[in-house]
């Protein structure tokens, strides 16, 4: 399985509020967090939530254009690279 990341469309999120989303399985979430090295960095209670579906609850955007995303029931921001369409 292939861990690469696809870097987003600045300031166009993939993801609309209320879409449905899996986050990423813990592989790549380790891996995201031993090589993300910019702004809103993974925090370590995050990772209990690999594979976890979920509803986008809504986005904003880091200076740059990256999406960041809200989502239902689940703690922090996340990055679009670490959330599936369900």
């Amino acid at each position: 399985m292939s861990t690469e990341m696809k870097r987003p469309t600045p300031y166009r999120e993939a993801f609309p509020a209320g879409t449905e989303v899996r986050v990423a399985d813990r592989e790549f979430l380790d891996d995201f967090v031993a090589t993300w090295k910019y702004h809103h960095k993974l925090q370590s209670e995050q990772l209990a939530y690999a594979d976890r579906g979920t509803k986008v609850e809504g986005v904003s955007f880091y200076h740059g254009g990256d999406p960041l995303y809200k989502l239902v029931g689940l703690p922090g921001l996340w990055h679009e690279q670490c959330l599936r369409p369900k």
